[in-house]
Formats: structure tokens, C-alpha cells, sequence
């Protein structure tokens, strides 16, 4: 017994020893696992693989995910006091995501715009920011007016959720064709689930049903390969596609 107890310490340590190599962990940890089999694994267990693991990402999304249903207007009151505490631009910032995580895209717009006539006026996060608030509230113009300053600045800068949002954004202002040429473009580039779904859901919007059915026979297929925890992960996008 004490001997398949040894031999179960050091398969485990194996075990996390073998995800040390593969996440480019220090090498320090190996001496730790192999010369103390049971201590070493467990600080290992909860220092590295824990932190890195799905159950640890569940864990947090479910916590914040019940925090914002119990207080969905915390963040939003903690960022507004913050800047009114202290009115600097980071605070500006957080109050203008907060007001976009809100449902706020009138004021949030606003208040990125603010954000972008200080200090942040080259920051492409601010701009990415600024985008999606126009595009929520239906300043298209800004939207596409921002996002082609983000291209232009740094054509690699979230490249491909800039250019789903930049096909949107031309889709909101009814400029069709724009639209549908950026969209096949932005599924060429990146040729991923959310593209492909997007441009779904704008050929959806538009009439064009052929098109629509393509993109949805090509997700389908896609999904075959699927297992529940990618499923878990497009639940938002499988619920507005309807699938």
C-alpha cells in the first residue's frame, strides 16, 4: 500500500510536471515536483495549474456573472464616484466603459470622445471604445471614422474584431455594398465561427436569404466538431443566431 501510494505521488507529480514543460513554466518547479512528490504537487496545484485551468476561468466568470446580476449598477456608481473623485483620464476611461457595459452608448460615446480630445487622443483602445459606443447609439459615421483611424494607425490592433465592427458599422449606415465586401473580407482574413456568424446575421437583416443559408449550412458543419465547452463559450452568439 505505501508503495502504490509512493507511486501515485510521483504520477501526479509526472502529470504536472509534463504541464510545466508545455506552459513554460519555470524550471525550478520540476526540482520542486520531483523531490517533494506530494508537497510540491499540491503548492503546484494551487500556485499554477489551478490559476491557469477552465474551472478557475468558470469560477470567476460565474462570480462576476452573479455580481452583475445582483448589483448590475455597481460598476457604473463605484466609476462615476471615482471620477468624480478624482477626475483623471484613466478614471474617465472606466467611467466611459462602465457607461458602455451599462447600456449607456449615448453617454459612453460622449464620454470617450472626451477621453480622446486629452491625453488618449492616439489611444487605440479609447478609439476602439469610441467606435463600438457610436455604432450602439447609431453614430455610424464616427464609428466607421474611428475604426478607419485604427486601421491606419496599426492594421494589426484587434484586427479582426475591428473589422467585424467596421462591416457592421457600414451595414448600420446602409451602405450595402461596403457592408457585404467587408464582411467577405473579414471571413477571408480570419475565416473564424464569429465572422461567419456576423456576416450571417447582417445577410439576415438585409433579405439576402440564399446568402444567409450558405453561412449557416457552413456553421452547422463547423459545429459538428464542436464539444460542450466550445458551445459554452458561443452561448451568447448561438442565442442571437437563433441555433
Amino acid at each position: 500500500m505505501p508503495i502504490f501510494g509512493l507511486g501515485l505521488h510521483i504520477l501526479v507529480a509526472l502529470l504536472f510536471a509534463v504541464h510545466a514543460v508545455r506552459t513554460h513554466q519555470q524550471l525550478y518547479w520540476l526540482l520542486i515536483l520531483f523531490s517533494f512528490p506530494m508537497l510540491g504537487s499540491v503548492v503546484y496545484f494551487f500556485a499554477i495549474y489551478l490559476p491557469d485551468s477552465r474551472l478557475e476561468h468558470g469560477a470567476r466568470k460565474a462570480v462576476a456573472a452573479a455580481a452583475r446580476t445582483l448589483d448590475p449598477g455597481r460598476e457604473l456608481r463605484e466609476a462615476q464616484a471615482a471620477f468624480e473623485f478624482t477626475p483623471t483620464a484613466q478614471n474617465q476611461m472606466r467611467l466611459a466603459y462602465a457607461q458602455l457595459d451599462a447600456g449607456n452608448a449615448p453617454e459612453a460615446a460622449s464620454t470617450f470622445e472626451s477621453c480622446l480630445s486629452g491625453v488618449f487622443g492616439a489611444d487605440l483602445e479609447v478609439r476602439r471604445g469610441a467606435a463600438r459606443a457610436s455604432l450602439a447609439c447609431g453614430r455610424t459615421d464616427a464609428a466607421i471614422a474611428h475604426l478607419d483611424f485604427i486601421r491606419r494607425a496599426d492594421p494589426g490592433f484587434r484586427a479582426e474584431e475591428t473589422a467585424i465592427l467596421r462591416a457592421q458599422a457600414l451595414g448600420a449606415a446602409g451602405r450595402a455594398a461596403d457592408a457585404s465586401a467587408a464582411f467577405a473580407e473579414a471571413l477571408e482574413r480570419f475565416n473564424s465561427f464569429t465572422a461567419r456568424a456576423e456576416y450571417l446575421i447582417w445577410a439576415r437583416s438585409v433579405g439576402d436569404q440564399a446568402l444567409a443559408d450558405n453561412l449557416r449550412q457552413e456553421l452547422e458543419r463547423t459545429m459538428q466538431h464542436w464539444n460542450r465547452h466550445t458551445r459554452e463559450m458561443h452561448a451568447d452568439m448561438l442565442k442571437r443566431l437563433g441555433m
